[in-house]
């Protein structure tokens, strides 16, 4: 897994490659200056106007030597350095000399001296990196506003100037860099992977500018990042003697009036992750309606014709899932309560059965151990009983609840984040837009139960679960556009997810 770090070490790392590599720290920005060059070359074309804004610093040192190599494959290029008081790094001036026997460099001292960005240039940004601390002001703010304003297509080299690397809730949202890409060196920043930067970063590519790869596996983090390679390391095979039995028993608790296309949705998504058997625990209203729709999946009727009140002694042989479509009724709330009497097993637990938990502080302390809770952040924060500042804050908070109830939380979301018992975090790489629809939860429910009863462990259960859905997303999003996709085409692609995986 690609390991997440923060400022501190991220410096260490650079220190530590320069002298175990034996190189020079201008030789490190070069090579990185060289990678983000090569990425930007595949789809630049060098007939555009495009216009380089750099620091003083380190990242305007990246950003001279990026603008020197575009010049050498003939791009047309206009470069600014934005230098009130003309302190240049080391590095960053060995470029700047570099750069000025190629080309016109001209300096931006005040607000007078920020040009006009024409329409349809590109504007690639090299302001600030990952060391920045404060937020940007005097002539600084004035440019990232200028550019913003533009509306003009930014490349931002690193991190989008402006914003830090972890927290941004003492930053000023408007002294931020609003990029189409953001080209960051080595490891994902952990602000580029929560909900705050969604204005700031529509995409993020890592760059691999060659790191001291010892350095990076003696430097401990909690942060992690999934890749295709640990995703595939993690499906159990399957012997040629297998049977349904194998597979494992599960029992998803779900539906009610008007809400049983969550469970035909939890209940195909199920299967199709290759649970050996498989139970609907619905209303007696939902009965002919998953007979009909899941005809592979037994149903076991509930006593109350509208919402789910009560469920069985024989429990012990299921994995089990609850939530999806089960309302929020007393009746319900009294089978949830009962349920975590009766079971004390892993199990997963989502959408009203969170809804219900957020409102009685009890049934928290009786959630089952490494049980897995998959909640978007406005049922998160409804758990924690109020709204989180930032995504940043909403991280901590995760991690204290999941240590202090011994669970594991699935963050749902863009980079959907899994939180371990030990405050270990672990994003998702899988996953877009479309997939922000109803329905789409109740889907990714019926999978993490349907690998629980496969006796996959949580985390590994949450992880691959989380994977796969994400995947299935981005192959029924070629198919079908990330506009017209709907739940149940993720579920038809979880197949292909796995090949995918092979």
């Amino acid at each position: 897994m690609v390991k997440i770090f923060n400022v501190s070490q991220i410096k260490k790392i650079d220190g530590c490659t320069v002298i175990n590599q034996g190189i020079t720290s201008i030789d490190l920005m070069e090579r990185a200056s060289l990678a983000v060059a090569e990425k930007l070359i595949r789809f630049l074309d060098p007939d555009q106007c495009i216009l380089v804004f750099a620091g003083t610093g380190n990242n305007g040192g990246d950003a001279l030597a990026i603008a020197r190599i575009l010049l050498s494959r003939h791009f047309k290029l206009y470069v600014y350095i934005v230098a009130p008081d003309e302190l240049f790094s080391d590095d960053c001036l060995v470029n700047k000399e570099c750069l000025e026997r190629l080309t016109d460099v001209k300096l931006i001292k005040e607000n007078q001296d920020i040009p006009h960005i024409p329409e349809d240039c590109i504007v690639i940004d090299g302001l600030f990196g990952s060391g920045l601390n404060r937020p940007l002001e005097g002539v600084y703010l004035d440019v990232v506003t200028v550019i913003n304003a533009s509306h003009n297509k930014v490349y931002s080299v690193d991190m989008p100037s402006g914003m830090f690397v972890e927290d941004n809730a003492s930053n000023n949202p408007e002294g931020i860099i609003k990029a189409e890409k953001v080209f960051t060196f080595q490891f994902p920043k952990l602000s580029l992977l929560l909900p705050d930067s969604a204005n700031y970063c529509k995409k993020m590519t890592v760059v691999n500018i060659g790191l001291c790869e010892k350095c990076i596996k003696e430097e401990e983090t909690d942060l992690f990042f999934i890749e295709k390679s640990d995703a595939t390391q993690l499906p159990i095979p399957r012997d040629n003697f297998s049977h349904k039995g194998t597979f494992g028993k599960a029992l998803l608790i779900a539906g009610s009036y008007g809400k049983m296309g969550a469970a035909v949705l939890s209940a195909r998504a199920c299967l199709r992750t290759g649970v050996g058997l498989l139970t609907m625990h619905v209303p007696r209203c939902g009965v002919d309606i998953l007979q009909t729709a899941v005809p592979e999946a037994m149903v076991q009727a509930d006593e109350f014709p509208e919402n789910v009140s009560s469920v069985g002694d024989n429990i012990d042989q299921f994995a089990i899932g609850i939530g999806p479509g089960i309302g929020t009724d007393d009746k319900t709330k009294d089978l949830l309560s009962d349920l975590f009497d009766k079971y004390r097993k892993p199990m997963v637990i989502d959408a009203d059965a969170l809804n219900i938990i957020a409102g009685d502080e009890s049934l928290k302390e009786k959630i089952p151990s490494k049980s897995i809770i998959t909640p978007h952040p406005v049922e998160f924060d409804r758990l924690m009983g109020g709204v989180s500042i930032n995504g940043y804050e909403r991280l901590q908070k995760a991690g204290e609840f999941a240590n202090r109830y011994d669970i594991y939380i699935v963050l749902k979301g863009a980079y959907s984040a899994i939180i371990t018992p030990e405050r270990k975090v672990y994003f998702n790489s899988t996953g877009n837009p479309g997939m922000a629809t109803g329905g789409s939860g109740d889907v990714l429910t019926g999978m993490i139960t349907s690998l629980l009863a496969q006796k996959y462990l949580p985390l590994n259960a949450a992880i691959l679960g989380v994977y796969l859905h994400g995947l299935a997303g981005d192959l029924a999003a070629k198919s079908k556009s990330q506009q017209g996709m709907l739940p149940s085409d993720m579920i038809e692609y979880i197949g292909k997810a796995y090949r995918a995986l092979k």
